[in-house]
């Protein structure tokens, strides 16, 4: 009868001692043929493991594993938490590139304190190693809301379809719009609302809460968001809701100059910047919970100021840059991770005016400490829930 793997040394141990003692010849044989069945090993084999023993393992020898030393002690693994917590966890590649910013940043507000050689170390770790060691602490869970998109007909086709309306995406000042409901688990009655924006060349994030989704309510919003961008509105794009495909919203774009195009329906990859962003930029930060009234209005508002200084002032993004096609594999390749105010300051579209504001802000506020005030503020959001009832992060 065979015996499982993990049995078979302490068996071989056992016949080693009982080996060791046995006196005569035959008996030793009957210990050899008594091992060969147990084992279900060759008789050579048994022969070995019944006169030296079982072979030692490498802690018992007092080696190290094989392999080469880890590069990176565990203070910089320390720190990499600190710099990730930061940033909200984002991947390797762009928080290796957010580091060289991102450590002075956390060494001035004195969330990390790091020697020379430590320095030296984090800002060299790579993508990878980023990942490798900051897996654990990123696995969270990924909840998913309702669909509220209902298509609009009113002036469907006088707004053309962006597909065949190119739009200079190099220039920055033309945005990717949607609405994110915060309906909790039904999508009956009032509730509130995001209006998220995205510029497609900078990467620029922008969020303005509303109180419902009523058109004059949504384009209200879209006249703040313009007010705040530190360049001019050139163009949107939106979906076949009708919080957009209104008479309200195509007055607007016309009397301002505004290109104004629509993605094809069903098929969200014509937004797939928007699509990232609303998770990126509102579900990580506020969930799926319900939302109501003006209370809960003025606090978005609160959250979304002080994420607009995380998302585009310290998270870098990378943008696609082109595509290889090998069969059925496709490789993409990417950009330099970069914030979207760096993107916006190399293609000079911000004015002194708007960029000495925005650095002060940041100056003002370190990554850490920006992060954890914007929790605070999420915190504050959940607790008011609808009813007053208080709600836990996870279910949001």
């Amino acid at each position: 009868m065979r015996v499982r793997q993990t049995s078979k040394r302490d068996i071989a141990e056992r016949m080693h001692e009982r080996y060791l003692k046995a006196k005569s010849r035959a008996e030793k044989g009957e210990l050899l043929d008594e091992m060969v069945e147990l084992m279900g090993c060759h008789r050579g084999h048994a022969q070995r493991l019944l006169r030296g023993g079982p072979p030692r393992t490498a802690v018992e020898v007092g080696l190290r594993r094989r392999g080469r030393a880890a590069s990176y002690g565990p203070r910089v693994t320390a720190a990499l938490k600190v710099a990730s917590k930061a940033t909200g966890w984002i991947c390797g590649k762009r928080l290796a590139a957010a580091l060289p910013r991102l450590v002075p940043a956390l060494e001035a507000e004195g969330a990390i304190v790091l020697d020379s050689e430590l320095r030296a170390q984090l800002l060299r770790v790579s993508p990878a190693t980023i990942d490798r060691r900051l897996a654990e602490a990123r696995r969270k869970a990924k909840p998913r809301g309702l669909p509220t998109t209902k298509p609009g007909s009113l002036l469907k086709q006088q707004i053309p379809v962006r597909t065949y309306t190119p739009w200079d995406q190099e220039q920055p000042g033309f945005l990717e719009i949607d609405l994110v409901a915060h309906c909790g688990e039904s999508t009956d009655g009032t509730y509130c609302c995001t209006l998220d924006a995205v510029d497609i060349a900078t990467g620029w994030t922008e969020c303005e809460p509303v109180l419902n989704k009523g058109q004059l309510a949504v384009h209200e919003a879209l006249e703040r968001i313009q007010h705040r961008l530190p360049f001019p509105l050139l163009g949107i794009d939106s979906d076949n809701d009708s919080e957009f495909i209104n008479a309200h919203l195509k007055r607007y774009c016309d009397t301002e100059g505004i290109t104004f195009t629509r993605g094809r329906a069903y098929h969200k990859d014509d937004q797939a910047h928007i699509e990232q962003k609303n998770y990126t930029a509102v579900r990580l930060l506020v969930g799926y919970g319900r939302y109501e009234g003006p209370e809960a209005v003025e606090q978005l508002r609160r959250i979304y100021a002080l994420s607009r200084l995380h998302i585009n002032g310290w998270l870098p993004v990378m943008k696609l840059i082109g595509k290889e096609c090998n069969g059925s594999r496709v490789t993409k390749h990417y950009d330099e991770p970069t914030t979207p105010f760096e993107r916006a300051l190399a293609l000079r579209v911000i004015s002194a005016q708007a960029r000495s504001e925005f650095e002060t802000e940041l100056r003002q506020r370190g990554p850490l400490g920006l992060k954890r005030r914007l929790d605070a503020e999420i915190d504050r959001l959940w607790r008011p829930r609808v009813g007053g009832t208080p709600t836990s992060k996870a279910a949001s």
